[in-house]
């Protein structure tokens, strides 16, 4: 394992998704550069939209996560459930662990679950793979 992992802090986003291990972020054409990024290159319509992102409460209050505001919105309940039933993954689990142990804790096991183990890549999250081997 000798890649720098790309998960970082900038890369979890308000929801608790890890854009790290996002399909639109490992990809190697119009890669997304992750909701919580500046750059409008290549961002999805969807991103623009996200009641997440473009959230008032979240925005006006300067909340850095959704836990912050004290209540799940309906989108995020959504998507939570979404991706429990497809990918495994839960972003209230996510948000409850930045809570209790800190980003940089949460992002230390983040790298640990999402790493390869055969050559150190990125697992995608939706693909189930990893970006660098394929296993």
């Amino acid at each position: 394992m000798n890649k720098k992992s790309p998960i970082k802090p900038i890369l979890i986003a308000y929801c608790g998704m890890n854009c790290a291990i996002c399909f639109g972020y490992l990809r190697k054409k119009n890669k997304c550069p992750g909701c919580r990024s500046r750059k409008n290159i290549s961002k999805p319509n969807s991103c623009y939209k996200c009641k997440i992102v473009v959230c008032s409460k979240r925005n006006t209050n300067g909340y850095k996560f959704c836990f912050s505001c004290g209540r799940h919105c309906l989108r995020l309940k959504q998507l939570d459930k979404r991706y429990r039933t497809k990918y495994n993954m839960s972003m209230l689990e996510n948000l409850a662990d930045i809570k209790r142990l800190g980003i940089k804790k949460f992002v230390k096991n983040e790298i640990k679950r999402w790493t390869c183990k055969k050559c150190g890549g990125t697992i995608c999250v939706h693909k189930k793979y990893c970006y660098s081997c394929g296993k």
